[in-house]
C-alpha cells in the first residue's frame, strides 16, 4: 500500500474516526483505523463493536492494499505537521508503516487488515425521513435526561418514536423525563420504536450542522446515517422502553409562570448554599409571592431569595434536587416558563412559555421531601 494526501484531509478525517476509538479495550486492534485502498478510493474505518465510522480520505494511490494503523499514534504526529505538509504512507507486507514528509520520516508498527472486526450487517434496512436540522434539535432537547444506569439498559438511549406525521424523542433517567414531538415530519419507509444509544446521539450531536445532508435507515439490530461522504453505524438498544405516557400527570391544577432566566439564575445562586449530597432546595409557591430556599445544617449555611412570577393554586412548598432543576430549566426554549403542580410529593411538568411553531416540549421532574 502507498498512498499521498495532505496534513489537513488526513487531520479532519483521524479527528472524527476517533469518536469510534475505546479508551480501553481488550482487543487492541480497536485502537486501530484500517486503511483499505483501492484504486476506486480509500475508506477510513475505525470501531467500538458498538458504533462503527467509515470515512473516505481523499488521497492519490500508488498502489493498493489493507492495513490497520494505531490511531492515535497517527493522528499525534498528524497534529504536529505544518498545516500545508503533505505526506505519502507506506506499508510493506510485515504491516510496517512508513510516513513520509518534508520534515522526516516516521515508522509505526502497524496490524494485519484481517484481523479487524467487519462491517455490520443491518438487515431489514428502511429509510426515515428525518432532516439534519431536526434530529439535531431533537438530540439537543432530550439527551440531557438520558440515565448513565447500565443496569437500566433501556434508559441509556433516547426513544425515537417514527409516526407517519410525528417525530417524537423520550428521554428518562427515573427522576426527570422529556417529551419532544416535532410535527413536521412525514415519514418514509419506518415507523414504530427505536432506541438509540446516548453515545450514538452524541456523536452525530457533534458532527451535524444544520445543512448536512442526511440519510438515516434503521435496521433489525442496527442504525446507519450517512452525513456527506462519511457512513456511521450503531447498534440499536434491544430493550422495552418504559410506558413514559403513564407518568406523565394529566391533573396537575396549580400553575406557575415566571422568567425563565430570572428563575434560573436565583435557583443557580441559592444552590450554592445546598447541602453538596442532596442539593435540596424548596419552592414555596403563594399568590403574591414565590420564594428559592435552601439550608445546610452541616455547615450551618442557609439562602432565600423571591421570585416575581404568577401562581394560581393553593400554597405549596416542595423540594427538588437543583441540579435537575437547572438542568430542566436550562432546556427551556423560550423566555417564560411554565409549571403545573399538583402536590408536594408528585411530579411536576415543566414547559415553555409558548410552544415553537411544528414542536411540543413537555418536560417532568420528579420532587424530593424536604428535611423537616
Amino acid at each position: 500500500m502507498k498512498i499521498s494526501t495532505s496534513k489537513t484531509e488526513l487531520q479532519a478525517a483521524l479527528q472524527k474516526l476517533s469518536k469510534a476509538v475505546p479508551a480501553r479495550s481488550t482487543l487492541p486492534i480497536l485502537s486501530s483505523v484500517l486503511f483499505n485502498v483501492q484504486e476506486s478510493g480509500t475508506v477510513l474505518r475505525t470501531t467500538d463493536l458498538e458504533i462503527t465510522i467509515i470515512v473516505n480520505l481523499p488521497v492519490s494511490v500508488e498502489s493498493s492494499g489493507s492495513v490497520a494503523i494505531p490511531l492515535q499514534t497517527l493522528l499525534d504526529i498528524t497534529n504536529e505537521l505544518p498545516n500545508d505538509a503533505r505526506m505519502t504512507l507506506t506499508a510493506d507486507e510485515n504491516n510496517k508503516i512508513t510516513m513520509v514528509t518534508d520534515a522526516g520520516s516516521y515508522d509505526i508498527m502497524g496490524k494485519p487488515a484481517d484481523e479487524f472486526p467487519a462491517i455490520p450487517e443491518v438487515d431489514n434496512r428502511k429509510a426515515t425521513g428525518v432532516s439534519a436540522k431536526t434530529l439535531k434539535d431533537l438530540i439537543s432537547k432530550t439527551s440531557f435526561a438520558v440515565s448513565r444506569d447500565e443496569l437500566k439498559p433501556a434508559l441509556t438511549g433516547v426513544l425515537f418514536r417514527f409516526d407517519e406525521k410525528e417525530l417524537t424523542a423520550v428521554a428518562t433517567d427515573g427522576h426527570r423525563l422529556v417529551r419532544y414531538t416535532r410535527s413536521d415530519y412525514s415519514a418514509e419507509e419506518f415507523s414504530g420504536d427505536v432506541i438509540v444509544p446516548r453515545k450514538f446521539l452524541s456523536l452525530l450531536l457533534g458532527v451535524l450542522s444544520g445543512n448536512d445532508p442526511i440519510k438515516m435507515w434503521m435496521g433489525d439490530n442496527h442504525i446507519t446515517a450517512t452525513i456527506g461522504d462519511d457512513t456511521y453505524f450503531t447498534r440499536i438498544i434491544d430493550e422495552r422502553f418504559p410506558d413514559f405516557e403513564s407518568v406523565i400527570p394529566q391533573d396537575n391544577d396549580k400553575e406557575f409562570s415566571a422568567n425563565k432566566e430570572e428563575l434560573l439564575s436565583a435557583v443557580r445562586r441559592v444552590s450554592i448554599f445546598s447541602n453538596k449530597s442532596t442539593h435540596q432546595i424548596a419552592l414555596r409557591l403563594k399568590k403574591g409571592e414565590t420564594q428559592i430556599t435552601t439550608e445546610d445544617p452541616e455547615k450551618a449555611s442557609k439562602a432565600k431569595e423571591k421570585i416575581l412570577g404568577e401562581f394560581n393554586g393553593e400554597d405549596l412548598e416542595i423540594g427538588y434536587n437543583a441540579l435537575y432543576l437547572k438542568d430542566i430549566l436550562s432546556h427551556v426554549d423560550d423566555e417564560k416558563v411554565t409549571i403545573k403542580l399538583k402536590t408536594a410529593i408528585s411530579a411536576a411538568l415543566f414547559y415553555p412559555g409558548a410552544q415553537k411553531e411544528n414542536a411540543k416540549l413537555t418536560m417532568l421532574l420528579m420532587p424530593i421531601r424536604l428535611n423537616d
